[in-house]
């Protein structure tokens, strides 16, 4: 505590131009203030202030101390107001942006139970495939599934994720399975096409990111669709784990090539940099972290 003391002492003494004014802002002698700078300077070895009848001035290593100090006192400061928030009520609007398919089997069906615990908050929820402009379209939340480059977000990692490649037992059955890479060529492939240009599938070859075009009789630039052709049996189709791990876990759909998956493609949850976040904001990324890291969610979705 005195250690802490004597650092405030030594920012408001800067702060207020003299030791008087220090002394009087906390109702204090004069006295105690130069003791307590008296200390601190002992205890650190160094002089930090010239101290003259009329003026103060800070000394080189005085001055790098401060900005040093200043900076402890600002964070303990936010630290202590986000403790306070914590115990409060979670109060506005959110505008939440979410991909069209993972929102909509990921986000809309927990938000009755996060406004259920938060009864003063409302929700807009944006359902698109577009990266939206979170600064510039006021968006308070954006989910993403990608790896994070934009220096003036913050990201806070939702969960794991990963693409695998995915047919039903039966069509396995027919066709066999692919053991190499090289294997897709002979099967039928559900490719994602944007723009009517394919997307490729990306694996891991020998530590070696790879793109493949793959071809097959369906190509659609829906998502969902491809999913739903896989699960009638139609090909092979290479999807997220958020979307296809229910059907994996009960057996619709088995997993291909699974040691060439490639890492990346997590979830996150991206804001705007703030120095005071809402706790609205704090409140609902908590929510759907707690959520996705139980055991069996991805499972039963």
């Amino acid at each position: 505590m005195d250690k802490f003391r004597q650092i405030e002492t030594f920012v408001e003494v800067v702060a207020r131009g003299s030791l008087s004014a220090a002394a009087r802002a906390e109702g204090i002698a004069p006295a105690m203030i130069g003791r307590r700078l008296d200390a601190l300077e002992a205890r650190l070895g160094v002089k930090l202030l010239q101290r003259t009848t009329r003026k103060l001035a800070l000394t080189d290593e005085g001055a790098a101390f401060l900005e040093d100090c200043q900076r402890i006192l600002d964070e303990l400061d936010e630290a202590e107001n986000a403790a306070s928030e914590r115990s409060a009520r979670a109060t506005g609007h959110l505008l939440v942006s979410a991909p069209a398919g993972f929102g909509r089997q990921h986000v809309a069906p927990l938000l009755p139970s996060f406004l259920a615990e938060h009864r003063e908050v409302t929700v807009n929820l944006n359902l698109n495939d577009r990266v939206v402009d979170v600064v510039g379209e006021g968006v308070d939340v954006a989910i993403r599934i990608a790896s994070l480059n934009d220096s003036s977000l913050v990201g806070v990692k939702l969960a794991d994720n990963h693409r695998v490649v995915v047919a039903t037992p039966a069509y396995l059955k027919r066709h066999g399975r692919p053991q190499t890479l090289a294997d897709l060529a002979k099967h039928n492939c559900l490719p994602i096409s944007s723009e009517g240009s394919q997307r490729g599938w990306t694996f891991l070859d020998k530590g070696k990111a790879v793109t493949l075009k793959v071809s097959g009789n369906m190509v659609c630039n829906d998502g969902a669709v491809l999913h739903a052709w896989a699960l009638a049996g139609k090909g092979l189709a290479w999807r997220s784990m958020w979307e296809v791990g229910g059907q994996i876990a009960s057996g619709e759909l088995c997993t291909v090539l699974d040691e060439y998956s490639a890492p990346g493609n997590d979830i996150y949850a991206v804001f705007a940099q703030r120095r005071h976040l809402p706790l609205r904001i704090r409140t609902f990324v908590d929510f759907l972290r707690r959520t996705y890291a139980q055991p069996d969610y991805w499972q039963h979705r």
